[in-house]
């Protein structure tokens, strides 16, 4: 389980003219250390950087060499299922077979699949979507008409996904790490969207800096903490920033927070 943040913008929202994805990597840490891009290139499909933790064989974020972005935030289920594969080695099968947003839609919910999560997907076309998951269900969002950006923290919104979702008035209990006991588990979802869904409509186009600003924002007060876009607490934080621009095949990352982030630029 963790925190993190996304958004996504195309057309008339890009400052660039390119799709953008922007992220927040909201986790421990002690894990901060081990973050690492590995450059794939499997002899059977399409290169990739993937943006991983070092003992992980699965991607958490990455874009290949057709453009085609992928980010992972986790989310919140109850279903069953049988066990399969981490959602985290599905975007890793992907990212070395398909070239579109909808192909990889497609074949990631074709697919056997273990957690939840909500992926944001771009590519050079300018297609961007966000696709829900749980074990068992799968529902991919788009941009409502005449619109250009999508956003998302850790909360579905897709009707069939959201029944099985974890219930709104869900509250930590003693078996959790103590900073989360007595916490409603979607509050600081709900807070970040809130936030996103204010902050969004004072911007009319995003780019590198505007969404350094985005991101890096602690809230009404100016206070970070663990409901805030840019996280800090005594549990989650913010540990790295990540934007994608899938048309020039660029990356900027900082293994940081986002209010103290020094992007470095990475080309695939």
């Amino acid at each position: 389980m963790g925190a993190c943040s996304a958004v996504a913008v195309r057309g008339a929202r890009s400052a660039t003219g390119e799709p953008i994805i922007a992220r927040n990597f909201d986790y421990l840490p002690m894990i901060q250390p081990m973050y690492t891009f590995r450059d794939s290139r499997p002899t059977d499909g399409l290169r990739s950087l993937d943006f991983t933790v070092a003992p992980l064989c699965g991607s958490i974020d990455g874009m290949n060499e057709q453009g085609l972005t992928i980010t992972y935030n986790y989310a919140y289920a109850m279903d069953g299922g049988r066990p399969a594969a981490p959602i985290s080695m599905i975007i890793s099968e992907t990212l070395q077979r398909s070239k579109t947003v909808t192909e990889a839609a497609e074949w990631i919910i074709s697919r056997p699949r273990w957690g939840a999560g909500l992926l944001m997907l771009a590519d050079e076309t300018g297609d961007i979507a966000a696709l829900e998951l749980s074990n068992t269900r799968a529902e991919l969002r788009r941009p409502a008409a005449g619109e250009d950006i999508l956003y998302h923290s850790n909360r579905f919104t897709t009707e069939t996904v959201r029944r099985a979702e974890v219930s709104g008035d869900a509250v930590y209990t003693n078996r959790a790490p103590t900073p989360l006991r007595g916490r409603r588990v979607h509050q600081s979802a709900e807070q970040r969207d809130r936030r996103f869904n204010e902050l969004l409509e004072k911007t009319d186009r995003y780019g590198p800096d505007e969404f350094a600003e985005l991101m890096a924002d602690h809230g009404p007060n100016g206070q970070g903490n663990a409901d805030s876009i840019c996280m800090h607490s005594d549990y989650w934080n913010t540990t790295a920033c990540l934007q994608y621009y899938p048309r020039s095949r660029c990356i900027r990352v900082a293994y940081d927070s986002a209010c103290s982030a020094q992007y470095a630029e990475i080309e695939l």
